[in-house]
């Protein structure tokens, strides 16, 4: 059948005679591009129009999105070009073929019958459907689900390709409708973009990112939601505005999505691409149909909002257009554009009712309660399709939107033209064209078995050879890169690698926020790539590609030990420092295993390198409690094997701590020695001399006496001598001397002669004495000395423990050790950028 370009959707209607004429109804697709409506209840055949509708454009080579909450457009794939009935069989309701009595076969001859018989009546061929299945990709995406191809929300988040600068308000508005989505999807619900702490919070962190170019997920979000990258909220800081622990309370309730299981097909799959979702790489154009039915409300709304911002964005980026480019087909909008509420959804859609014309891309929007549709809102679309209609209050709210639509319509025509509608007969209502039409749609060519199940859909997908397609937003699926560490050393750090493309598969460019109050540090980037790698023992191949500097958590303790003893004379202080690489999730740690040279507090990093990536931030040192606990444990590890041993000698009272080298301990105890031996010695000395000098005047006053006795022996000898010769005299010249007289002189020279000798013997033994009081001086000096050089050599050791009192805590919490990344033959490495310095 000859169409012309135009979507042939059924024909003219007579509904006075209830009869279809051979007139047919057709629908130029351009007048699309200002919107459609199909309104009608239950049974009126608006499944029907529908895929007619997405089959003619089909033909027309035009892509569609199909949103799809109940599963009807599911329908969609089942195009057979051969009518045979095996190809229905698989597609019959078995439940609707019991009650008829019928068995899955009869049921199945019986649908190819029919279909073949419908199509035939409405000039529709096997070539023609046989057209339609070729003209494109069908594929049937399950959000949430991977019963059918899983879609990934991830690239939802990253920064739209249209420049910030010019698009704001459009950036913005999309920003507060995804903000809105995560919210709703975590239980925060009625937010006002303008009132609410979590969604002003959100919507910064977002506009932050997309206006300097760079993409969000969800782990990044999270990350940001605790350690937001901006100081301040209007004039208030981010911690007065919105203090941390409530933010770890919405980081935790973002968390818990990532975190669930289900969740987990959310981010793989297909991105939301929406240029690979239109169009296939070999050209052809795309019918991607997202089959919601299995989700919740709150996973519906978010997943819809997503799904529109995306197309939005995309739109943006396109150039403007009179022609349709694209459909987008949403099969129920009750809940998405209520009357009174604002879901995330609603500002979208109004946005695209109103502004998409310029891009060529047409909504058709379906719904089977009128009442419940903000009609004001669809004011702005151009068709019209209304079927049969449940109440009278259904078709008076119909009517006062469509008289929004077109001001100076005849409300009764109207009113009787849908009162007099029949089942799969419509009314259209098209501003493009004069007039209206009420019209029969015409068979479908695909096979209405009504709404599939999930479990169907695999069969569907397979049916229709449908995959999983690639694009510039990421991979099919969605996964990020595995990485793996090498084993390190528990007592230093050590390299790592990893099976990674880059330094974004390794951490985030958001540091992980530590818990409240507990300290954080930077440790210096204080080796070149060159010195890291020579302090692993490593050489650094010619073609090593240095990737950037990723930041991984470790937990830093530091304290000031001071010995005070005044005894000992000591008063030194040292430090205890702890590097640990790798806690126990328990928090139990060995110390010593960890323990470096001390750091230099003011040579620490005030902030990390810039561009650096941070690794995640896991147990225990995310958790403040462990951590206090901790810190106690660290100085009760001090405490207990802290000690310093002091040399003493006890008997000098000398004593050196650890600060004092042991050749100045000794010199300090020989000359301990030496003051006491010389006082001794002196004082030894002071009594024997006293003893000599006594002998000594003595032996002065006797070789006195021995010089007057010798003086006097000698004047005796003279006068015996004069005597005797008198007498001999006398005897010649006849005078008498007495006898006796010269006897007396000679007693008294024996005398003298007597108390010579008796001087020179007390001389002599004066002299004796002297010498023996000499000798035994010498002897005593010796032995004093001798007894100082045994007490200077008599050392030993006393263990000295600090007080409690005494142990002062320096640092202790997160440091944040910096790594180099390195490509090395196609995997990248990690390469520690930081060394303590030697004491």
């Amino acid at each position: 059948m000859q169409t012309n370009g135009k979507f042939y959707l059924g024909r003219i209607y007579d509904q006075k005679k209830k009869e279809i004429s051979a007139e047919p109804y057709l629908y130029d697709p351009e007048d699309l591009t200002t919107h459609a409506v199909v309104v009608g209840m239950t049974g009126s055949g608006k499944t029907g129009l529908c895929i007619d509708l997405l089959e003619e454009a089909a033909l027309n080579n035009i892509p569609a999105l199909m949103i799809d909450p109940k599963g009807d457009i599911t329908n969609a794939l089942l195009h057979f070009p051969d009518l045979l009935p095996s190809d229905f069989q698989p597609w019959v309701n078995p439940d609707e073929a019991r009650q008829k009595g019928k068995t899955i076969e009869q049921a199945a001859e019986d649908a190819a019958s029919l279909w073949k018989n419908g199509l035939a009546k409405w000039g529709i061929d096997g070539e023609r459907i046989r057209s339609l299945n070729e003209a494109v990709h069908f594929a049937i995406y399950t959000p949430g689900s991977d019963a059918g191809i899983p879609v990934s929300i991830l690239a939802s988040l990253k920064a739209p390709q249209i420049p910030w600068e010019h698009n704001r308000e459009l950036l913005r508005e999309k920003i507060s409708s995804t903000v809105t989505a995560l919210l709703g999807l975590v239980g925060v619900d009625d937010v006002d973009p303008v009132r609410s702490r979590e969604h002003i919070l959100l919507s910064n962190i977002f506009e932050n990112a997309w206006s300097k170019g760079k993409d969000l997920d969800l782990s990044e979000l999270i990350l940001q939601t605790q350690s937001p990258p901006f100081p301040k909220l209007g004039v208030f800081d981010v911690n007065t505005f919105f203090p941390e622990k409530d933010r770890f309370e919405l980081a935790m309730l973002l968390n818990n999505i990532i975190a669930a299981p289900s969740f987990q097909t959310w981010i793989e799959g297909q991105p939301l691409d929406i240029d690979s979702l239109l169009y296939a790489p070999d050209g052809r154009p795309r019918h991607s149909v997202f089959y919601i039915a299995h989700l919740s409300d709150e996973e519906r709304m978010f997943f819809v909002t997503l799904l529109y911002a995306s197309i939005e964005s995309w739109m943006r980026a396109q150039k403007g257009t009179t022609s349709l480019r694209a459909i987008v087909y949403f099969d129920e909008i009750y809940g998405y554009l209520p009357p009174v509420k604002n879901p995330p959804s609603k500002t979208l859609m109004l946005r695209m009712l109103k502004q998409a014309r310029a891009f060529g891309v047409g909504q058709v929007l379906v719904t089977q309660n009128p009442v419940d549709v903000d009609y004001k809102a669809l004011s702005n679309a151009g068709t019209w399709f209304i079927g049969k209609l449940q109440t009278d209050q259904d078709k008076e709210r119909l009517l006062d939107g469509l008289q929004g639509a077109a001001p100076g319509i005849d409300r009764r025509t109207y009113d009787q033209l849908i009162s007099a509608l029949d089942k799969r007969v419509f009314l259209a209502h098209n501003v493009h064209e004069k007039g209206v039409n009420v019209f029969h749609t015409r068979w479908a060519m695909n096979y209405l078995t009504g709404p599939l199940t999930r479990l169907q859909i695999p069969a569907l997908n397979a049916l229709a050879g449908a995959e999983a397609v690639t694009s510039s937003a990421g991979t099919a699926s969605g996964e990020k890169p595995k990485t793996g560490r090498e084993t390190r050393s528990p007592h230093k750090p050590a390299a790592t690698s990893a099976a990674v493309t880059g330094i974004d598969s390794l951490g985030s460019s958001t540091r992980p926020p530590v818990p409240a109050k507990i300290e954080e540090y930077f440790l210096p980037n204080n080796l070149t790539l060159s010195e890291a790698a020579k302090t692993e023992g490593r050489t650094l191949p010619a073609d090593t590609k240095q990737l950037g500097l990723l930041y991984r958590p470790a937990l830093l303790g530091q304290a000031s030990v001071r010995y005070l003893q005044r005894k000992y004379d000591l008063d030194i202080e040292d430090t205890r420092t702890a590097l640990v690489l790798e806690a126990d999730r328990r928090g139990v740690i060995r110390w010593e295993d960890w323990l470096i040279e001390a750091i230099d507090p003011r040579k620490l990093d005030h902030s990390p390198a810039p561009g650096a990536a941070f690794a995640s931030l896991n147990a225990p040192l995310n958790n403040a409690s462990l951590l206090r606990s901790m810190e106690k444990d660290f100085l009760d590890w001090v405490y207990r094997n802290a000690e310093v041993e002091v040399r003493a000698n006890e008997t000098l009272k000398v004593y050196a701590g650890p600060q004092v080298s042991q050749a100045k301990f000794r010199k300090r105890c020989s000359e301990a020695a030496r003051d006491n031996m010389e006082k001794e010695i002196e004082k030894v000395t002071h009594t024997y001399d006293r003893k000599i000098k006594t002998i000594k005047e003595r032996l002065a006053r006797e070789e006195r006496e021995l010089r007057e006795d010798e003086s006097e022996l000698s004047q005796r000898k003279m006068e015996e001598l004069g005597t005797h010769a008198e007498n001999v005299i006398s005897l010649f010249t006849g005078r008498r001397k007495r006898v006796s007289t010269s006897l007396s002189k000679h007693r008294m020279t024996e005398k003298a002669k007597a108390d010579v000798e008796e001087s020179i013997e007390a001389i002599e033994d004066f002299k004796k004495q002297i010498e023996a009081l000499e000798k035994e001086k010498a002897e005593a000096v010796e032995e004093i000395k001798n007894k100082w050089r045994e007490i200077a050599d008599d050392e030993n050791t006393i263990p000295v423990q600090p007080y409690k009192k005494d142990i002062y805590l320096d640092l202790f919490g997160v440091a944040w050790f910096p790594y180099y990344v390195v490509e090395i033959e196609g995997r990248t490495r990690e390469i520690p950028g930081f060394a303590p310095a030697s004491r």
